[in-house]
């Protein structure tokens, strides 16, 4: 009976269940922390009953990874970009979940102790993380410069490619990406690394049907922003940039896969370097093709794309290389099975992301999505309910503070930022006055990124969304209307429904 039931929890997820794992000769025990303590083992019931937080808990006798990898040179050509990346295995060194969990905190000294030591180890995640998005968000940001020095039309074609259907589409597939996460995260710390490979594979499959499905939004861009009501010489410029831009949505579909694979595992050092050189090239690539040979809009949908597919190609044989160990065992036909449990696990991820825009106001705040991902996910896989815990706490108290920070400096200097962006006396006057409400909202916004992370690593994707449309449709809207409108309180209104919609995505976690 309790197999029974544990099997059919794992299959809702699109995970192997512990049937399947005999083939192999292993045996693997699944138990989920909602489960009432009667049904898991005496040994077991302590651990549980002081901590409510994980989804999984996996035990069993496993092998181990080893806690560090070499990063192999490798060398491939493009028609115009090379990327070489040679590193040593200290660089590159990892992390796994400990062996027994953290003890119970029963003061203030137990409770600093514990929580200096979980700060080493996210921060050890979030910085190279926070680097990394960085450096991508970059890619974009830099090809839109360049574009401004083309034409108006140019520079108003790629923005509206690169921030309505582009980020869509992005958020889309890093929601449905996000599933992998949780299943990854949850292995990789219960020891089952041989899993890791197949839940990758079975995520590619998925997100390149989901490519499939979104090419059509770029093909007929033209027409669905005529619809919308654009005008015509932008909604033309911008349907022939997104058709241009179709391989970028498939490298979305491997790159998504894989970084989170790397992830699970604490492989961020090597997405940072890719993600570090490729800008570096992006950035030169651009200026040769867009200015220095006049291509225009072709050479930013060039570079564009070759970056991306670089960071593809380039990560995809770092794991494919032997540096991964039992994680990657090569392709499987495994990787088509469950695919319709793993969809919805995906489809949850993504209506718990998609609808929130990234902005660099929150790249660093991302950084730490990524880390306490990792880390709750990894304990929470290797039964530590209690240093999950504490990983949220560090990883809420750090985000707090990052936003208080960045909040007190707009706030001190808000008679000055403001000229940076606007000559107009009545813009900067506005936005100074608007700067307590924005650092407000950043604060909050600063937080949410890292209580998505949470529900990544725990797997609580499903909730979230039902929190996000609530928070959306029935408080932040209705509130902003009545605010705007019927105590006509403007674009200050505008803000404050905005924030609730955030904080309703992110009372737990973010809607993206």
């Amino acid at each position: 009976m309790q197999a029974s039931i544990v099997e059919e929890r794992i299959r809702r997820w699109g995970g192997d269940t512990d049937t399947e794992r005999r083939v192999k000769g292993r045996r693997l025990s699944h138990f989920f922390l909602s489960t009432t303590p009667s049904q898991f083992p005496k040994h077991q019931r302590n651990s549980l009953n002081s901590n409510k937080l994980g989804c999984v808990i996996m035990a069993g006798n496993s092998s181990k990874l080893p806690i560090s990898c070499l990063c192999n040179y490798y060398e491939f050509i493009f028609t115009i970009l090379t990327i070489a990346t040679t590193t040593t295995s200290s660089f590159f060194a990892t992390f796994k979940a400990d062996s027994n969990d953290i003890p119970p905190i029963t003061g203030v000294h137990d409770f600093f102790r514990e929580f200096y030591s979980e700060f080493k180890k996210l921060w050890y995640l979030a910085v190279p993380a926070i680097f990394t998005s960085i450096c991508q968000y970059f890619l974009g940001g830099i090809t839109q410069l360049f574009c401004g020095h083309i034409s108006t039309i140019a520079q108003a074609a790629f923005s509206v490619e690169d921030y309505v259907l582009g980020l869509f589409s992005y958020g889309a597939m890093l929601g449905m990406g996000s599933a992998l996460e949780t299943l990854c995260g949850q292995a990789y710390g219960a020891g089952q690394t041989d899993m890791l490979g197949v839940y990758m594979q079975r995520s590619m499959v998925i997100l390149h049907m989901t490519a499939l499905i979104l090419m059509f939004v770029y093909i007929f861009a033209e027409q669905i922003l005529s619809l919308i009501g654009q005008s015509p010489e932008i909604s033309k410029a911008t349907g022939k940039f997104s058709i241009w831009m179709i391989p970028q949505l498939f490298a979305f579909a491997g790159i998504f896969p894989v970084s989170k694979f790397l992830q699970a595992q604490s492989k961020i050092m090597v997405m940072m370097v890719i993600s570090a050189v490729v800008l570096v090239l992006h950035t030169l690539f651009s200026w040769l093709l867009m200015l220095k040979l006049g291509w225009g809009l072709v050479g930013a949908a060039v570079v564009l794309n070759a970056s991306w597919w670089v960071i593809e190609v380039s990560q995809f044989l770092y794991v494919v290389s032997g540096t991964c160990g039992r994680a990657w065992s090569g392709f499987s036909w495994r990787a088509f099975q469950n695919l319709w449990a793993f969809v919805r696990l995906s489809l949850s991820s993504a209506l718990m992301l998609c609808m929130n825009i990234l902005s660099w106001a929150v790249m660093v705040s991302m950084g730490l999505n990524t880390a306490i991902s990792v880390r709750v996910s990894n304990e929470l896989g290797a039964g530590h309910p209690r240093s999950a815990q504490i990983s949220l706490f560090v990883a809420v108290i750090s985000g707090f503070l990052i936003g208080l920070v960045f909040s007190l400096i707009l706030i001190f200097t808000r008679d000055q930022y403001p000229s940076l962006f606007s000559k107009d006396k009545q813009v900067r006057d506005l936005v100074s006055a608007l700067t307590p409400l924005l650092a407000i909202s950043l604060t909050t916004d600063s937080i949410q990124p890292v209580l998505s992370g949470v529900a990544i690593g725990a797997g609580w994707q499903s909730v979230v969304v039902y929190v996000n449309i609530a928070c959306y449709y029935i408080l932040g809207i209705p509130l902003g209307l009545i605010l705007a409108y019927k105590f006509d309180k403007g674009i200050k209104a505008s803000i404050v429904e905005e924030r609730i919609r955030r904080w309703g995505g992110d009372a737990v976690p973010d809607p993206e």
